[in-house]
């Protein structure tokens, strides 16, 4: 028997065309999966219509009819790290996620990712990250868990009233004083999921400071004042101390081959502090991994 998907459906309305079925009407609109590919959905009652009901290969199309249907991905990796539930309650999951996990589904993750992971554990299919960090990213991890209140939460990132603190290990910069601000743009560069330094008005911050020296490693601790993608690996390769193992920065090393699980990515995301909305209560929430040498 297949697993039920723990993650909640993509959907669709139906555009405007002149197909005979709904199976036409996916086919047309997503060319890259095959036909074989949505039977096979449809068989195992992973396409329904906005009510839950499956919908089979000769259901009629109808213009603006709502459409669910799961993703799978075929002979999908396992990742053999396990998160840790740190905090649950009414409004908040806190998890820890461990190096190489992806936060959300996306290419070849679906069940094997942070959100569909924890909706089993917790049977809460209405679990969503309020924020994100990067799959080769270790550590804290905040979740909505009403949807009653998820607005009220997004605020707080989206008004920057979230402190979070990160820690890394990378290459000495003895050059340098700390605590230091590192102030630039950045931009899209190449390929297009790295990003580099560019010319212009500062749109990124991180306060840097040094937590603790080991020969040519250093452990610092980041503190990023904006939430750029990739913005404390950028910011420390520009410095000269290339975060160690990313092989994103400061050059692309990482051709998309198997994970090296023995050479994660030494980033951690080590704390969440802020001022609840609901309760007023100071909160703050600490990993328990630790970055080793």
């Amino acid at each position: 028997m297949p697993r039920t998907p723990s993650i909640r459906p993509s959907t669709l309305h139906l555009p405007q065309g002149d197909w005979s079925t709904v199976l036409d009407c996916l086919c047309d609109r997503f060319p890259a999966i095959p036909r074989e590919t949505w039977l096979e959905r449809m068989d195992t009652g992973k396409v329904t219509d906005g009510e839950g009901n499956p919908l089979g290969p000769a259901h009629p199309y109808q213009v603006a009819m709502r459409v669910h249907y799961f993703r799978e991905v075929k002979g999908e990796k396992a990742i053999p790290f396990e998160e840790t539930v740190l905090h649950v309650d009414e409004h908040l999951v806190v998890a820890d996620k461990p190096h190489f996990l992806p936060v959300m589904p996306a290419g070849e993750y679906v069940e094997e990712t942070l959100q569909a992971r924890l909706t089993r554990r917790l049977g809460n299919p209405h679990l969503v990250p309020l924020h994100r960090i990067d799959r080769h990213t270790a550590g804290l991890v905040l979740f909505s868990a009403n949807p009653a209140s998820r607005n009220i939460y997004h605020a707080l990132f989206r008004d920057r009233e979230i402190h979070k603190r990160y820690e890394a290990i990378a290459p000495a910069l003895p050059h340098l004083t700390f605590p230091l601000l590192r102030e630039t743009r950045l931009g899209k560069g190449e390929p297009f999921f790295r990003m580099q330094e560019v010319e212009g008005e500062p749109n990124s911050r991180t306060r840097l400071n040094v937590l603790e020296k080991n020969g040519h490693l250093w452990r610092y601790d980041l503190e990023p004042i904006t939430g750029k993608q990739h913005q404390l690996r950028v910011h420390l390769a520009a410095l000269g101390a290339a975060i160690c193992n990313d092989g994103f920065y400061p050059a692309l090393t990482d051709k998309g081959g198997p994970d090296d699980y023995c050479r994660p990515l030494k980033l951690l995301a080590r704390s969440l502090e802020f001022d609840d909305p609901i309760s007023g209560q100071s909160r703050r929430f600490d990993s328990r991994l630790r970055l080793d040498w």
